[in-house]
C-alpha cells in the first residue's frame, strides 16, 4: 500500500465498513467527502450485520443512493403494523438473496460465528420461503388470516382443559399462531415485540403443518391436491435443513451456548454433510445435482433456497455496490 487512501479502498475491498468508517473520519485531508463515506460505511454495516429493522433509516437519506435503500428496504422488517412498503413481510426473496452474499462476504472474511448466525437465521424463515407461493406473501400477520382461520382450523385455537391434543403445535407455536391473528392490530411496541420473539415460530408452526402434521386440519385441506404435495415436499426439505449439520454448528459458536469457532473446514464438512442428508429428498436432489461445479462457498446452498422458494434465488449484489460506491468516492 503506498497511500492512506489505497489502504481504505482496501477496507472498501474487504467489506470493513466499521474499521474504514473510523479512519476515514480521522483524516479529512484523505477523503474527499467524509460524511458520505461516513454514511456509506454505516449503511454498509447495518446491512452485513443483518439490521434489518434500521435499513434504511431517515439518517441515511441524502448520502446514501436512493436505489441502495430501496434495496435494502426490500428485505426490512417494517416496524409498525401499518408501515408501507410491506419489505420481507411481502416477500422473503430478496432477503434470501442478501442473506446469500452476506454469508459468502462472512466466508472470504473467515468470519465463521457471523456465517453460522446467518444460517441460522436463514432456516428459520425457510418454512414461510417455502408457503410463500401459497399465501401470496411472506406470513404478513394483517393478510395471513385469509389462508389460515374457518371452518376446521386448529390454527392458533387454545386447547380447551382436558381436551385430547389433535394439533402438532408446541405450546409457543400455538401462542404465536394466536398472536398473529391479532397484532396487525396493536401499537408499536406490542407489534415489535412479535416480530422480536415470535414471527419465527409462526414460521415453525406452518412448517409443521405442512411437513410433519400427523392430523391436518383446513389450514392444509383447502389446498388442491397437487399444491398441498408441493408444499409439503418444499417445508419437509427446510425442516430437514434446519435439523442438518450445518445449522447444528450454532450450538458451538459464541452465539450458541458454547465458546467455540468452528473452522472453515468444519463448516465445509458440515455442509458436506447436510447436503447428502438433503439429496434423499427428490426435490432436494434435483436442486443440488450440480452442486458440484458451484463456486458458492457453500456449494449448493442458492439452488437448495430456489428449490424451496420455488424460485430463482442468486446472492445478492447489494453489499457488493456499496463498496464500489465508496471507492468512487474516495478517488
Amino acid at each position: 500500500m503506498e497511500t492512506a487512501r489505497d489502504v481504505l479502498t482496501a477496507l472498501a475491498g474487504r467489506y470493513a465498513f466499521g474499521d474504514l468508517e473510523a479512519l476515514a473520519a480521522g483524516d479529512g485531508a484523505v477523503v474527499p467527502r467524509p460524511a458520505a463515506v461516513a454514511a456509506l460505511c454505516a449503511f454498509g454495516q447495518r446491512v452485513l450485520d443483518l439490521d434489518a429493522e434500521d435499513f434504511g433509516m431517515p439518517e441515511d437519506a441524502g448520502e446514501v443512493p436512493a436505489d441502495l435503500l430501496d434495496r435494502a428496504r426490500a428485505s426490512r422488517m417494517p416496524q409498525t403494523a401499518k408501515e408501507r412498503p410491506r419489505g420481507a413481510l411481502a416477500s422473503l426473496r430478496p432477503a434470501y438473496a442478501l442473506l446469500l452474499e452476506v454469508i459468502a462476504i462472512r466466508w472470504h472474511r473467515r468470519e465463521m460465528a457471523a456465517l453460522v448466525a446467518a444460517v441460522h437465521i436463514a432456516s428459520e424463515y425457510l418454512p414461510l420461503l417455502a408457503w410463500e407461493p401459497v399465501l401470496g406473501h411472506a406470513g404478513d400477520p394483517a393478510l395471513i388470516g385469509a389462508s389460515v382461520t374457518g371452518p376446521g382450523s386448529r390454527f392458533g385455537v387454545a386447547l380447551e382443559p382436558g381436551a385430547a391434543r389433535d394439533c402438532d403445535h408446541t405450546r409457543p407455536e400455538r401462542s404465536a399462531c394466536e398472536r398473529t391473528l391479532r397484532v396487525s392490530r396493536e401499537p408499536g411496541p406490542g407489534w415489535r415485540a412479535y416480530l422480536d420473539r415470535q414471527h419465527s415460530q409462526v414460521s415453525a408452526a406452518l412448517g409443521d403443518c405442512a411437513a410433519r402434521c400427523r392430523t391436518p386440519c383446513s389450514v392444509m385441506g383447502r389446498l388442491d391436491a397437487r399444491v398441498r404435495a408441493d408444499l409439503t415436499e418444499r417445508c419437509k426439505l427446510a425442516a430437514d435443513f434446519g435439523d442438518g449439520a450445518l445449522v447444528k454448528l450454532r450450538h458451538a459458536a459464541p452465539v450458541g451456548h458454547g465458546f467455540g469457532v468452528p473452522s472453515p473446514e468444519e463448516v465445509q464438512a458440515a455442509w458436506a454433510r447436510a447436503r447428502a442428508s438433503l439429496r434423499r429428498h427428490p426435490v432436494g436432489e434435483r436442486a443440488l445435482r450440480g452442486a458440484d461445479d458451484d463456486p458458492y462457498p457453500l456449494a449448493g446452498l442458492p439452488a437448495l433456497f430456489s428449490a424451496i422458494a420455488r424460485a430463482r434465488l442468486e446472492p445478492d449484489t447489494l453489499l457488493h455496490e456499496v463498496t464500489q460506491r465508496i471507492r468512487t468516492t474516495l478517488a
